[in-house]
């Protein structure tokens, strides 16, 4: 008998990723096959996102040019999971008839169930509350190249900023016991991963719950002692929940990147109390001023949004001085998108789409000129590199340095005499920048 070719997609954020790998682990011990062509596939699974505007518009996207494939005879059955098939269950029931099944966030692990039942002519929703326990523990199969991976410490967030809907999809913060994650973090080590990148909605308060305090420091250290593991990275770091205990711990474990992602969405007062979020300028400048001085080679990246409800003029250049001021390694910015169910949605003096865009621009251009200054000055400086491939083409290795996270930031080039292999780890010294990316020559 032909197995079932499964075509699997996962979109939105690197948190997803873990629960589409679980997912996968799940099928493939099943017995199932994968395919990343279309025309192959007998099931068609859809991890899907709907953070912001554009992101619920791909999943959408994606589940209705897999709908059609289904009208078509050719899929048995097409399984819509993740954030916007938690949020949108009723909708997507009623507007896309030709998914069989939805399933929530919390049941990741009924993935095999759900197409059992499709297969034998059941369809059956599997869609838990928000806040029902976490499922852990589970077989994954990396499918971020094996040499790095994400390892998601906690789910949903109890921030409930203004403009976020996550606490509503994901429901209240739960951590992973320490014990689950330890045995998973030296599984995949076991495997080849050389990086572990820690993620959750947000990474500074994991353990409150379980443990009444913030163990993320404890949790790195003994992340640090699984012997073949090289780099530790960690994303999604609030500002104000940065403890003096966890930047002693980057300073003192060498495994851990310096390195720290901490969005802090603006820099005007005003904008961050309508925002709940829990910073001020004067705070954020005294957080970054304190990261330089204990870690002098930290890289910094942080996330901001343009055009919130009500930002003036005024405030804008308030952010815009900050940014120029404090000279960020790394920095994204997104324009505000409206949510619904959030309270910022509803409130007064929306800003119209051109000038979100325009500001957007300009704090871009602005963040350009410092990312490639700051690239030239590294000409010359010696740096270890995780190679990640090779282009045949311009005979050079691709891989990244302590500075760059996968996907987000910049890359490393690096030209080399020997043969290198993807996760091999290497010194080089920088010989050119362009633009965000570095060029490099590989040190015997």
């Amino acid at each position: 008998m032909m197995k079932n070719k499964i075509l699997f997609t996962s979109l939105g954020c690197d948190k997803n990723l873990v629960d589409s790998e679980m997912m996968i682990g799940l099928l493939q011990d099943r017995g199932y096959e994968f395919t990343d062509d279309e025309q192959e596939a007998d099931i068609v699974v859809i991890n899907t996102c709907c953070f912001i505007g554009d992101a619920k518009e791909e999943s959408i996207e994606n589940i209705l040019e897999m709908a059609e494939l289904k009208k078509s005879g050719q899929l048995k059955a097409l399984i819509v999971t993740g954030c916007l098939a938690q949020r949108y269950k009723e909708e997507v029931q009623k507007e896309i008839p030709e998914v069989d099944a939805i399933l929530g966030i919390t049941n990741i692990n009924q993935i095999v169930d759900a197409i059992d039942e499709i297969l034998q002519g059941k369809s059956e929703n599997h869609i838990n509350d928000i806040n029902a326990p976490l499922v852990y523990g589970q077989k994954r199969v990396v499918t971020t190249g094996g040499h790095f991976a994400y390892l998601k410490i906690a789910e949903g967030c109890d921030k409930h900023c203004t403009y976020c809907i996550i606490p509503k999809i994901r429901g209240d913060y739960r951590s992973v016991p320490k014990e689950v994650l330890l045995k998973e973090a030296r599984e995949l080590v076991a495997s080849g991963v050389k990086e572990l990148i820690l993620v959750a909605q947000e990474t500074t308060v994991y353990g409150v719950d379980l443990y009444g305090h913030k163990a993320l420091p404890e949790l790195l250290r003994e992340l640090c002692a699984i012997e073949d593991l090289r780099w530790i990275r960690i994303l999604y770091c609030y500002p104000e929940e940065i403890t003096e205990e966890l930047i002693q711990v980057m300073k003192e474990e060498p495994k851990i990147c310096h390195y720290l992602d901490m969005p802090i969405q603006h820099a005007s007062d005003a904008i961050l109390s309508r925002m709940a979020r829990r910073t001020s300028e004067a705070e954020l400048r005294e957080m970054v001023a304190k990261l330089r001085e204990e870690i002098p080679d930290i890289c910094l990246r942080t996330t901001l949004i343009s055009g919130f409800p009500g930002e003036t003029q005024e405030d804008f250049e308030k952010l815009y001085r900050f940014v120029n001021e404090m000279e960020f390694d790394r920095l994204g910015v997104f324009c505000y998108s409206p949510e619904e169910d959030t309270p910022a949605a509803t409130m007064p003096n929306q800003v119209p789409e051109e000038v979100k865009a325009s500001r957007r621009d300009e704090l871009m251009e602005l963040q350009q000129a410092v990312a490639f200054e700051k690239a030239e000055r590294k000409v010359g400086t010696k740096m270890e590199v995780l190679i990640e491939g090779f282009l045949p083409e311009d005979d050079v290795y691709v891989g990244r340095s302590y500075m760059d996270a996968p996907a987000i930031d910049g890359m490393v080039f690096v030209y080399s005499d020997r043969e290198l292999q993807t996760g091999d780890m290497v010194m080089v010294e920088v010989t050119d920048s362009k633009e965000y990316d570095l060029e490099a020559k590989l040190l015997d």
